[in-house]
C-alpha cells in the first residue's frame, strides 16, 4: 500500500500578528511549523507502516523550496520520501487552484490512500482535503479520529463530528481528513536523519513536470482571496449579572449554543 500525507508548513500562530494598515499577517522572524491536523495524518499513516512494512509512506507539500525542510522532518519520523511542489505560477493559489495542483501531482506519483490534515491553523477553512478527493473523483472521510481496519480494497474509520461519532467504511482509492487529537506524532529517529544526510529522498516536482494550465492556479486561478485581516482588540469592559442558579444556568447554554460550542 502506498499513502500519501497531505502537509502545509504554517506559521506559529502563537507568535503571529497582524500588519493593522495592511490586514497582512506579518510572517516575518516567525517559526514555520507543521500543521498539527497534518502530523496526525503522518503518525496515523506510520502506524499503517509499523503494522504492515510493505506499506510506502510519501510526505508531500506545496510550496516554497524552504518548504523542503518540513518534508525532511516527516521523513526523520518514518516517511520513506517526500515530494516538493513548487513552481512561481503556484504561489498565491487558494484552496481551490490548490487542490487542482495537488491532484496532478497525487496522479502523478500514484497512491492508494491520501491523508490530510483536517484544516490548516492558518485558514481554518478545512477545504483543500475534500477539494483534492472531488478532483480525484474518489471517496472522501472527513474528521477522521481513528483508523480501525484497512484492508486490501477498503478502510474503515472511527468520524468524530460535534455530537456524535460514526463508523465508515470506504472502498480504496480515498481521501481522509485527520483530527489532531487522534493521536501523539512521535520524535524524529537518529537512523532517519543519518539516512537523510546519505541520500537525497525529496522529489521536487514543478508545473513543467506537472502539465498545469496556469490560468487555473495561482492568483489569476483563484475564485477567493482574502480581502483584510485583523485581530480581536481585548478591553477590559464586563458586564456582570446577578442571577439565580436555573438562570444562570440558562444564560450559560444560551451563550454556548450561539456560539455553536453545543448543539443541544
Amino acid at each position: 500500500m502506498k499513502v500519501v500525507v497531505l502537509e502545509k508548513q504554517v506559521p506559529d500562530s502563537t507568535e503571529i500578528t497582524v500588519d493593522k494598515k495592511t490586514g497582512a499577517l506579518v510572517r516575518d522572524g516567525v517559526p514555520a511549523i507543521t500543521n498539527p491536523d497534518d502530523l496526525a495524518g503522518l503518525e496515523a499513516a506510520l502506524e499503517l507502516k509499523d503494522k504492515n512494512p510493505d506499506t510506502e509512506v510519501v510526505v508531500m507539500t506545496m510550496g516554497l523550496p524552504k518548504a523542503s525542510e518540513m518534508l525532511k522532518q516527516g521523513i526523520a519520523m518514518g516517511a520513506d520520501k517526500g515530494v516538493l511542489l513548487t513552481d512561481r505560477v503556484l504561489g498565491g493559489s487558494d484552496t481551490c487552484a490548490t487542490s487542482i495542483a495537488l491532484a496532478a501531482a497525487l496522479k502523478k506519483v500514484r497512491f492508494d490512500l491520501v491523508i490530510a490534515g483536517r484544516q490548516a491553523i492558518d485558514g481554518d477553512t478545512a477545504q483543500v482535503g475534500p477539494q483534492t478527493a472531488e478532483r480525484l473523483d474518489i471517496p472522501q472521510i472527513t474528521y477522521v479520529d481513528e483508523i480501525i481496519d484497512v484492508k486490501e480494497d477498503s478502510i474503515t474509520v472511527k468520524r468524530s463530528l460535534e455530537d456524535v461519532e460514526q463508523i465508515v467504511t470506504a472502498k480504496l482509492p480515498c481521501v481522509i481528513t485527520t483530527l489532531s487529537e487522534m493521536n501523539t506524532p512521535r520524535y524524529m529517529q537518529c537512523d532517519n536523519i543519518v539516512d537523510l544526510c546519505k541520500e537525497d529522498k525529496i522529489e521536487v516536482l514543478t508545473n513543467a513536470e506537472l502539465g498545469i494550465d496556469p490560468a487555473t492556479v495561482g492568483f489569476k486561478g483563484s475564485p477567493t482571496s482574502v480581502k483584510t485581516t485583523f485581530t480581536k482588540d481585548v478591553t477590559d469592559e464586563t458586564e456582570t449579572f446577578t442571577l439565580s442558579e436555573q438562570e444562570t444556568a440558562d444564560m450559560i447554554a444560551k451563550t454556548l449554543k450561539e456560539k455553536q460550542i453545543i448543539t443541544k
